[in-house]
Formats: C-alpha cells, structure tokens, sequence
C-alpha cells in the first residue's frame, strides 16, 4: 500500500470552511478513485497544520490520480483558503 500525506497550514478562521469543503467536496471525489482505500482529513491539535491522508491500493493507483490531474482540482478547491500545500508519499508495510 501507499500513503500519501498533504500537509498544510490553515489559519483559525478558515479552518470551518476548509473542514466544509473537504468533507463536502473532496472525500465524494476521493471515493471515486480507483484504488483508494481510505482518505481523511487529520486535524491539528496544537498547531495550524492539517494533514490530508490517502492510503492506495499500490503505487500505480497513487500515481495515475495524481497525474489525471484529479488531485490537483481537489487542493485547488482550497488553495484560496490554506498556505502553500506539501505532498509526502510512504509505503506501507
């Protein structure tokens, strides 16, 4: 499996609507991609930093919703709202 994390700040007074549109918005899309296994959107508890998580099937399901572009259309839905988005990639054992 693969786990892709996307980390990035959001100030106190967007967070509501970042939560909004992620969970309206995105987690719908998210389930559409072949190969997702699981996505969320992990909350901070002391600091601005949220972390969006996916976890896939294997490395070319990651990669084929990142190069269809859907993954760039999902961040661009809060791009106005966050500051400069960080995509990590992990295997999973």
């Amino acid at each position: 499996m693969v786990v892709r994390l996307t980390h990035f700040n959001v100030s106190a007074d967007k967070s509501e609507e970042v939560k909004k549109i992620y969970n309206q918005e995105v987690v719908p899309e998210l389930k559409m991609q072949q190969g997702k296994v699981k996505g969320m959107l992990l909350e901070p508890m002391e600091s601005t930093e949220y972390i969006s998580l996916t976890v896939w099937q294997n490395k070319a399901n990651a990669d084929a919703y990142e190069s269809s572009g859907k993954y760039k259309e999902l961040v661009g839905k809060i791009t106005g709202l966050i500051g400069q988005p960080v995509l990590k990639s992990y295997t999973a054992s």
